[in-house]
């Protein structure tokens, strides 16, 4: 999976994806990590990529022109593979699991995270969909464009270490948490690890586990 970031500080990129799960996922090519600046498609002297709102209001919007342009570029230099471009906006529909599921089956993301009060809304007649990440704002779209990408990535075939890594995942498509999880010590300031995981019985262990995804 190729994906692209449309940032006015991609550098913001570079720490995250170059460490971990991310960035074995990277040196495996099961995905390829390029982070964009804005700029590079703003025009005159001083590459500006933002402007006072029509109408009048406090702040600064992102123009159209530059997402334009960048989505454009970024198309047509990946133009065989299935694109789907997304606008990180706090209006845009909530991010579940089921749409990390669902969007790792393209070969081609592209994330453009805005900044100041916002982007021009036409921006929006050339994106796929608006995603948030929940119900409170941010000071731009780069914490939240990251966090959709590691979710859709690790639904990459080859990305986790095990396959049963993701059929036991914390959220499933029908919404069920995972069950609680232990680890040693098995008393921990009076605190005991369940007795049922301790038995070396599967058959309740799973039943269970089963029963406390439920109770969530």
């Amino acid at each position: 999976m190729k994906i692209d970031f449309v940032s006015i500080f991609p550098e913001m990129f570079n720490a995250y994806f170059g460490e971990s799960i991310m960035k074995r996922a990277v040196a495996k090519r099961l995905i390829k990590i390029k982070e964009h600046d804005l700029r590079k498609w703003a025009t005159g002297k001083h590459h500006k990529v933002d402007d006072r709102p029509f109408g009048g209001g406090p702040g600064m919007v992102m123009m159209v022109e530059p997402f334009a342009e960048a989505i454009k570029f970024l198309k047509a230099k990946n133009s065989k593979l299935e694109v789907r471009v997304i606008l990180m906006a706090a209006s845009g529909k909530t991010f579940t699991h089921k749409d990390a599921v669902r969007l790792s089956k393209y070969k081609h993301l592209i994330f453009l995270c805005p900044r100041y009060e916002g982007v021009d809304a036409r921006v929006e007649k050339f994106v796929d969909e608006k995603i948030s990440i929940g119900d409170y704002v941010l000071t731009g779209g780069e914490l939240p464009a990251m966090v959709v990408a590691d979710a859709v990535v690790r639904h990459i075939p080859g990305v986790l270490g095990k396959a049963e890594s993701l059929s036991e995942e914390s959220h499933t498509i029908e919404g069920v948490t995972e069950y609680p999880q232990y680890t040693r010590p098995e008393i921990f300031k009076k605190i005991k690890v369940p007795a049922v995981l301790l038995s070396g019985n599967h058959k309740k262990i799973a039943e269970w586990r089963k029963k406390k995804m439920r109770d969530k």
